[in-house]
């Protein structure tokens, strides 16, 4: 089991805390460093303010040399996904090929209505999203030299040369994830790398996965060709001062954060993992909420990360 480390920087976090965070995590043996897509806080200020997502994943692709880098999730309704598949190839370049693409509807209608974008009803969402991934995609795929065009219902693409190429081919592994029954498997299945399911318990985890497998057998893909990963928020300690000490950091209380996610001693974190493993998950996001506490995530990488290999 991989673990990635999983940040939230529009609650407040600058520039210089996401790398201080990112560059941590590359140090002490993570294997990834993934941000949300937002514009506006989903409780309290959020000051300094929201940073994007993809300049800061290009500036951390030229000040981090291993870790992988990437969005769980960008928002379709934030980018067209022609400029969006450009952005990602570049910074894809700039890193060594080292991006991930998490692609998801968007959710979140007072960032869009805070910044002027349009939020168009769920389904249209879901059909944007759909077309962004064939796009995308598609566009990343084309072999060099040729062109791309594609004819939707929300996007029209005509003759585009298809250019840049991300370094990774045919393009930078995508994520798809959520808890939708039908569509979102479905999506997965076509287009995504790994499917990501955040903050459900293990028992409807096991259930979504086994959706998105039954997906893959539908559309005559193997199962085992698409990674199974969760997202849990993450609050660590060895003894329960120090375990209350993170809860209280982070606004949360201690028996929530041990039913709804990964909270306790590492002993007890590692059990969870555990089942998450046994359920089908070969990859963590670990959701570090407070991006100051890097002994957090030392301690998570001395007493856990080095157990993760044996799930």
């Amino acid at each position: 089991m991989l673990l990635r480390v999983f940040t939230e920087p529009q609650q407040g976090a600058s520039y210089d805390d996401l790398l201080a965070v990112a560059q941590a995590a590359e140090s002490l043996g993570f294997d990834g460093f993934f941000r949300s897509d937002h514009y506006l806080a989903i409780s309290g200020d959020g000051q300094p303010g929201p940073t994007d997502a993809w300049t800061t994943l290009a500036g951390l692709a030229r000040e981090t040399s291993r870790i992988r880098l990437g969005t769980l999730v960008t928002s379709a309704t934030f980018r067209h996904p022609g400029p969006l598949a450009i952005s990602v190839a570049q910074v894809d370049a700039m890193s060594g090929g080292r991006v991930e693409l998490g692609l998801g509807a968007g959710w979140y209608e007072a960032e869009h209505t805070a910044y002027g974008i349009p939020f168009p009803p769920l389904g249209e969402r879901f059909d944007r999203l759909e077309e962004q991934l064939a796009i995308v995609t598609g566009l990343w795929s084309t072999p060099a030299g040729e062109q791309f065009s594609y004819e939707g219902e929300h996007y029209r693409l005509a003759d585009a040369p298809a250019l840049p190429k991300p370094l990774q081919r045919p393009g930078p592994p995508v994520i798809v994830g959520g808890g939708g029954a039908r569509r979102t498997p479905r999506l997965a299945a076509a287009f995504a790398s790994e499917f990501n399911l955040p903050f459900t318990a293990v028992g409807g985890t096991s259930d979504q996965f086994n959706r998105v497998t039954a997906a893959c057998r539908a559309a005559g893909r193997e199962p085992r060709s698409i990674h199974l990963s969760v997202a849990q928020v993450v609050c660590c300690g060895r003894d329960e001062s120090e375990i209350a000490r993170r809860a209280a950091s982070i606004g949360r209380q201690v028996e929530n954060l041990r039913a709804d996610g990964l909270c306790g001693t590492p002993d007890e974190v590692m059990a969870k993992l555990s089942d998450y493993a046994g359920v089908g998950a070969s990859r963590v996001y670990l959701q570090v909420l407070d991006l100051h506490d890097l002994d957090h995530l030392a301690l998570i990488a001395e007493s856990i990360l080095p157990r993760c290999a044996a799930l």
